[in-house]
């Protein structure tokens, strides 16, 4: 096994989509996510849909379709245009990164009274790895199943032969190390 595949295997998760007790949208700008996730909902894979994102805390605004103000608005507005009925959207609109989208997420489903047992994350394939883990951090006894979607054209098959896949999937490796260097951290601290 190359290096390559190791970097493969880690960051590009996928998994069978399960019944399940929700589905989960962490925010971009990428509404091909959305439409994933209504696809997933008419099969019937989860009652609920709960997309959560204010806007990149980077450019601290919504760097997709101007006319919405958040990655919440625009899921949204997506997953009615597929046919998702307005009762099964649930809503989180305060996340500005990716860590946020988990932790708030926890909150809704808490309020809700919601005990998820099992969640799809619909999220970018690139992605699938650090996504998975910060909803797993946020819902430890939930069984967490990636059903991811290419977008910006990076897959798994392809990642290593442009500039950009290179960079995003190894930005992603980055991530993943320092991003939950400070969440074990702070779980330590807690022992």
């Amino acid at each position: 096994m190359s290096f390559i595949d190791e970097y493969t295997n880690f960051i590009f998760l996928e998994q069978e989509p399960e019944p399940a007790d929700i589905l989960f949208l962490p925010g971009s700008s990428e509404g091909v996510l959305a439409r994933r996730a209504a696809e997933l909902w008419r099969q019937g894979f989860a009652p609920v849909i709960l997309p959560s994102g204010k806007y990149a805390k980077l450019t601290g605004a919504f760097s997709g379709d101007p006319a919405f103000r958040t990655e919440w608005e625009y899921f949204h507005q997506i997953l009615r245009d597929e046919g998702v009925p307005e009762s099964v959207i649930w809503r989180e609109e305060e996340a500005t990164f990716t860590y946020e989208n988990a932790l708030y997420s926890r909150k809704v489903t808490d309020r809700a009274g919601l005990t998820v047992k099992k969640a799809l994350l619909c999220c970018q394939a690139y992605h699938a790895r650090r996504a998975s883990l910060y909803y797993q951090v946020c819902f430890p006894d939930a069984k967490i199943l990636v059903c991811p979607v290419v977008t910006k054209g990076i897959s798994r098959e392809n990642w290593f032969r442009t500039e950009k896949g290179i960079d995003l999937v190894l930005t992603e490796m980055k991530h993943c190390g320092s991003q939950f260097g400070q969440i074990m951290r702070e779980a330590a601290e807690l022992l």
